[in-house]
């Protein structure tokens, strides 16, 4: 089944994009929240409300990964806010993202459960990458570049900063940085104190991460630069108030920048013309970071756009659902990557998307959980790549932390349990990494996938017995073991040894007074037919591994099930 044809039945369960329907955009970050409500005319986005709050959540990050109690009680407030203003939206047109702070938290669900509930929808984790990506695709559709040329786009957030290369509306290369303006000024600057000594240090140890890259961005090259985040457009503006630009970044402004911050000695002194109170306490990392990339990537002048992440989540949003989804070429390319047989992952997805369709409304599945299992189906051989043996083991894994375009953490979770769990035994921690709220749908999606690759594996399974294991029968109470255990496996691999060991010779006469009763009990792997009440006829030879009970014991009936 090709992915035109998945798409369109992933389609037809989920409510379609009307003219006047309202989407909504929500940024977690590590210095602000903003949250951009839009409405949908005419397959263009018309922005109808703006909210942002400084909540600050880099700054409540502790070294194990927690977040104190004032932090936290902030940004469940603010989300409780912004819940309020998209109360009547309905939940497939808003999507929320979490950043940097949050993908570094020791436990987030413990941050994500209440903070989902005070907003009102789920939440979803990005990786860095995938944050570049989105933050390209905002600022490229809100400043279109000219045919034929790169770009390179700076972002400095809270707790992170991203840089990327693109080319018309795609990201060519993407890198993220764990240095933001809240982190850095944090790290660099404790307890305030600012000197030419600690700028120096820090300066240098921040280019040192730019240093990873500077190679391959610098030969692929670009032709203009753009500044994304309030960062960037706090510094853009404090240019224009000094008189150095017009509103953009040059690379003789910022060290005139940089020594008016050196000069106040102490970051609640800073008095920069064109600086607003919130952004005060963390301008010093800002133009930290900001001037080290100038020097690393060789930057010399920077234009500021208005446009960051949540535009591009906008943007995405659009084209989540037709055939500009980006998860369907990123699964595509992993397919070309890793050299995954397409023809057998085709099969496995035409049975598990038939099996889909008999289930899919008594289970309460839509077209989101189709599409994850459509992708699971086309990926589950992923892990062959690595080794054989375990393959599954190895192919959730590779899911599970690569830089997937388009897909969040926790999709990209769904898929690794999706494989993890498609052969083999289930562990109990086959699910764990997913939130509740996805756990339903992902074992039930799980229960198709797997019959689906078995039958195909096989190719001999009959097609009754593809969804048998969704609802097979019980075993029998009693436990098999020893040689009785041996030949119930026996049987069960070969269903002719059954019948052979009917033909066998009549047992030899026993000693007089000793009364043998025989149980012959087997099961057939042909699911679907129910117990058979049977007693053994006579002169039948029994098994081998027959009970043995008093003269005076009535031979029990067996049950054969078949």
């Amino acid at each position: 089944m090709t992915g035109q044809q998945t798409l369109a039945l992933a389609d037809a369960l989920t409510p379609p994009l009307e003219d006047g329907d309202m989407l909504a955009a929500i940024d977690l970050g590590s210095n602000s929240f903003h949250m951009v409500v839009a409405r949908y005319t005419l397959g263009q986005l018309r922005v109808v409300d703006r909210l942002r709050e400084t909540v600050r959540m880099a700054e409540g990050l502790d070294a194990r990964g927690g977040l104190s109690p004032e932090v936290r009680h902030r940004a469940l407030q603010c989300l409780s806010r912004f819940g309020q203003r998209i109360r009547d939206i309905p939940p497939q047109h808003v999507r929320a993202l979490a950043t940097n702070t949050v993908r570094r938290l020791a436990a987030p669900q413990a941050f994500l459960v209440p903070a989902e509930t005070a907003l009102g929808h789920a939440i979803e984790v990005i990786s860095g990458r995938e944050e570049a990506r989105l933050i390209y695709l905002g600022v490229s559709h809100a400043q279109p570049p000219r045919p034929g040329q790169r770009r390179l786009v700076i972002d400095i957030g809270g707790g992170s900063t991203e840089c990327i290369i693109g080319a018309g509306f795609d990201a060519l290369e993407r890198e993220s940085l764990q240095i933001g303006c809240v982190a850095s000024t944090r790290r660099f600057f404790p307890g305030g104190k600012l000197s030419k000594k600690r700028w120096r240090e820090a300066s240098a140890e921040v280019a040192a991460e730019f240093q990873q890259f500077a190679s391959t961005y610098r030969a692929l090259g670009w032709q203009e630069v753009v500044g994304a985040s309030g960062t960037n457009k706090a510094i853009g503006e404090i240019c224009a108030a000094m008189k150095l630009t017009k509103g953009a970044v040059t690379a003789e402004a910022l060290p005139l920048v940089r020594d008016r911050l050196l000069e106040a000695g102490h970051i609640d002194l800073i008095a920069l013309p064109g600086l607003s109170d919130d952004r005060r306490p963390i301008i010093a990392g800002g133009v930290l970071v900001l001037e080290a990339a100038f020097r690393v990537l060789g930057i010399e002048r920077m234009q500021v756009s208005k446009a960051a992440m949540r535009e591009g989540v906008l943007r995405d949003m659009l084209g989540r659902g037709s055939e500009a989804d980006p998860r369907e070429t990123s699964i595509d390319a992993l397919g070309q990557r890793y050299g995954i047989d397409r023809v057998q992952a085709a099969r496995v997805e035409a049975t598990a998307l038939r099996l889909f369709d008999q289930v899919a409304r008594d289970w309460g599945l839509d077209g989101d959980n189709l599409r994850m299992l459509a992708w699971a189906a086309r990926v589950h051989e992923v892990g062959l790549v690595i080794a054989h043996s375990q393959y599954h083991v190895h192919g959730a894994y590779v899911l599970e932390h690569s830089d997937i375009a388009g897909f969040s953490r926790q999709e990209q979770q769904f898929l690794a349990a999706l494989v993890r769990s498609h052969r083999r035994k289930v562990p109990k921690s086959a699910f764990d990494a997913l939130p509740d709220r996805l756990l339903s749908q992902a074992r039930r999606t799980a229960a198709l996938l797997r019959p689906a690759s078995r039958r195909q594996r096989r190719g001999r399974c009959p097609a009754r017995a593809v969804l048998a294991p969704l609802a097979r029968q019980p075993r029998p109470a009693a436990h098999r073991s020893g040689r009785r255990a041996r030949r119930h496996r026996r049987t069960r691999r070969d269903p002719g040894a059954r019948r052979r060991l009917s033909r066998r010779a009549p047992p030899r006469a026993r000693p007089p007074g000793a009364a043998a009763v025989t149980e012959a009990s087997s099961r057939c792997h042909r699911p679907g037919i129910g117990p058979v009440q049977s007693v053994p006829s006579q002169g039948q030879r029994t098994d081998r591994c027959a009970t043995r009970s008093s003269p005076t014991r009535t031979p029990p009936t067996s049950t054969v099930w078949l």
